[in-house]
């Protein structure tokens, strides 16, 4: 099959690719819908520590249609639509359980795409442990609406747990891109109400 693939450093380009094989708790999945990241052009292009792998093929990022499942996967069957976490860490380790799955074998180990297989920008991909690592996709939420869950808004809300937030407290947010304003809603979870300012920019022609 085809994928998009960081052939070596500082190149991209698609590669034909064989399909992982799939264990009795993993799933195989076809993308909906996908959406790059700048992990993505800085394991390319810069030194990111995910993979320097030669045609390892990118993204982490994706809605799908699941296609295969293994024997013991419970949740999910063939043809469900499903978000597909960027973060799919194996749930048996004792960081995992300790509520850093992220680094569940090291520091971001947690994202399995890239760092130890091929990513999402293929025709097919594995998700590993597929009922602790896939979610259902409701009908009533579109895959534009849906794909932005599954990095953005969980590293926003990841970001709000690990600071500890507590009711009252005062938070600052510097980069309000879109994580950034997953960690503001994930701040208003945990129980504090910022300000938000916003300042026009000035442009000159």
């Amino acid at each position: 099959m085809r994928g998009l693939a960081r052939i070596e450093q500082d190149v991209l380009g698609w590669v034909d690719i064989e399909i992982d094989e799939y264990g009795p708790y993993d799933a195989i999945c076809k993308p909906l819908a996908m959406a790059p990241c700048t992990s993505d052009v800085h394991i390319v292009w810069g030194h990111a520590y995910m993979s320097d792998a030669p045609n390892r093929v990118v993204g982490h990022e994706a809605t799908a249609e699941v296609v295969k499942v293994g024997d013991k996967v419970k949740d999910f069957k063939h043809g469900g639509r499903v978000i597909v976490p960027a973060i799919t860490p194996d749930w048996l380790t004792v960081p995992a359980e300790q509520g850093f799955s992220q680094h569940c074998w090291g520091m971001g180990t947690g994202m399995s795409f890239v760092t130890f297989k091929h990513g999402v920008f293929a025709e097919q991909f594995h998700v590993n442990q597929a009922d602790a690592n896939l979610a259902h996709l409701p009908e009533h939420v579109s895959l534009e609406q849906a794909v932005m869950i599954s990095d953005m808004m969980t590293t926003g809300f990841y970001a709000a747990e690990l600071a500890e937030i507590k009711p009252g407290d005062t938070v600052a947010c510097f980069g309000i891109g879109p994580v950034g304003l997953m960690s503001l809603a994930g701040a208003q979870i945990r129980g504090c109400f910022p300000s938000y300012c916003c300042r026009k920019p000035s442009i000159s022609y």
